[in-house]
């Protein structure tokens, strides 16, 4: 990504922020001290998605001081800017950017977009042991169904856990009735 672009992808990855949110984000809706960005509109200055999407998100203070210093290369009003001296960047920008190249990444799947790095966190917090509400959280879905819907697939399969379950009770009744210790 050209380098004024990659905290969009930043914001992406690890704040699960949609495109235009991220095209949207004003310096002032990132709190840097504590960690903490605050979605309050979408390109062009439009209201968010959804009633949840107004959600804060807490990032982790690495993070917090990767978006600190692309506000210092920088310096605007908005996050995520179009290089030195522009004041915003539009998703159609980011996008672009992305088409151009992601054939170049190794590893990226065929018609990678800006939305797959929403699935990447989606998938980095269910695969770090995230629970349902936790990522509906941070994915500021209305509801956890939307993200069971989403991501349920995700989650590891508790086939083992059930039959280990069900074998120990199984187990304990059947030394109880045989009188074994």
């Amino acid at each position: 990504m050209p380098d004024h672009l990659k905290v969009a992808v930043l914001l992406g990855a690890f704040a699960g922020l949609r495109i235009a949110e991220v095209s949207g984000l004003r310096v002032s809706d990132v709190d840097f001290i504590r960690g903490v960005v605050h979605p309050r509109q979408q390109w062009p200055g439009k209201p968010l998605k959804t009633d949840g999407s107004d959600q804060p998100i807490p990032i982790p203070q690495d993070l917090a001081l990767l978006l600190s210093a692309s506000v210092q290369k920088y310096p605007s009003e908005m996050m995520v800017t179009n290089g030195p001296g522009s004041d915003r960047c539009g998703p159609w920008l980011i996008d672009r950017a992305i088409r151009d190249v992601r054939d170049q990444i190794d590893g990226l799947p065929e018609g990678f977009t800006f939305h797959d790095l929403r699935h990447y966190l989606a998938s980095l917090l269910i695969a770090s042991g995230a629970d349902i509400k936790t990522v509906q959280a941070r994915m500021r879905h209305a509801s956890a169904r939307t993200t069971l819907d989403t991501y349920g697939h995700l989650w590891p399969d508790a086939d083992e856990s059930t039959r280990t379950a069900v074998g120990a009770v199984i187990a304990e009744r059947l030394k109880t009735r045989t009188g074994r210790a």
